[in-house]
């Protein structure tokens, strides 16, 4: 079956179906090899884990699914009629919580990004690209993307971060951190301040090594769905023979690692009760048309053939309570829990 992605950039009308019509996807140890290389990129949290995928964009087209759209699910590994375990899931993130805060409250780590996924069984054979029309629909403000590889399966995204956008000379990524239930009057508080600024301060830094030319505004409130973050943009002047050296710097952020970011990548890869795979990575096309839109895969599951298993995190800090960060990875979930509940 053909690698392909399907995606929709934000405020769009329409969806881009890109697909390489033969062949695997090229797998890449590092971010530095995407220069100059054009594409649709899915990149995992960890690129030794799980590889670095560039899909060749042998074909792309407005508008339109796959010809083929034949059985590219992956199985679960789920029973019949088998169900997550809620209270060992809830022991685990308790486990892990208790673990990372520890190393917080001793000066090790200023933040920690906490993360856990959740596998749920179907009782009916999945529609992917059902599922891909109604997030469209439902979350107009955000990157969506169904992505399928031979190596990576089948993920669906809906995620408003950009890590990297632009052509030519003309550069965006962001710092979004912070999490709370949208309303009309958001008022945040001091732990998601502080973790907003975390995230913009280290973005600054790393912007410093590859260009003066770079401008800074906000913070500012801004929705994805039935969320609201804290984001500020940063618009800057790069050559763009050097975007895989930047991506490298720049990924993981902090907005789903931790600082000092590489302590803190480690501490995660070991201490972690499962694999974030694909999820905390990034996905979207890498100079096709001359344009690149690369973003953090959030708000993200894997789809199988006889289920989903969805993923959410994050920010820990010195003073955050555990259950209100459960709560907040309930709600995240709530991204695609609420579309998979209306679907079957």
């Amino acid at each position: 079956m053909s690698a392909f992605a399907l995606f929709r950039l934000p405020y769009e009308q329409h969806y881009t179906l890109l697909e390489q019509v033969s062949g695997d996807p090229l797998e890449l140890v590092s971010c530095t090899e995407l220069n100059g290389r054009t594409g649709f990129v899915v990149a995992p949290f960890d690129c030794d884990k799980q590889p670095l995928l560039l899909i060749r964009p042998d074909k792309v087209a407005i508008d339109m699914l796959p010809e083929n759209q034949g059985n590219w699910l992956h199985d679960s590994g789920l029973q019949p009629n088998q169900e997550p375990v809620p209270l060992m899931i809830r022991d685990n993130y308790h486990l892990d919580f208790a673990n990372f805060h520890a190393h917080l409250m001793n000066g090790d780590f200023t933040k920690l990004v906490l993360s856990r996924s959740l596998l749920m069984g179907s009782q009916k054979a999945v529609s992917a690209f059902e599922l891909f029309l109604k997030v469209c629909e439902r979350y107009p403000r955000v990157f969506v993307c169904l992505v399928y590889t031979t190596q990576s399966g089948m993920w669906l995204t809906a995620t408003p971060e950009i890590l990297l956008a632009g052509s030519g000379e003309e550069w965006q990524t962001v710092a979004l951190a912070g999490t709370m239930p949208y309303e009309d009057d958001v008022r945040w508080n001091d732990k998601n301040i502080q973790e907003q600024r975390y995230v913009a301060t280290y973005i600054t830094e790393q912007l410093e090594q590859f260009t003066s030319d770079f401008k800074e505004e906000g913070p500012k409130t801004i929705r994805a769905g039935h969320l609201a973050h804290l984001r500020s943009d940063f618009h800057f002047r790069l050559e763009e023979k050097r975007i895989g050296e930047l991506l490298q710097a720049l990924h993981p952020t902090p907005a789903v690692c931790g600082l000092p970011k590489q302590e803190a990548f480690r501490f995660i890869l070991q201490n972690e009760h499962h694999d974030r795979r694909y999820y905390s990575g990034f996905m979207g096309p890498l100079m096709v048309e001359n344009k690149t839109s690369l973003f953090v895969t959030l708000r993200c599951m894997e789809i199988f053939s006889n289920g989903y298993r969805l993923y959410a995190g994050g920010g820990i800090l010195k003073d955050s309570i555990e259950e209100q960060e459960w709560q907040e990875t309930e709600i995240k979930m709530d991204t695609m829990r609420n579309i998979i509940n209306n679907n079957v």
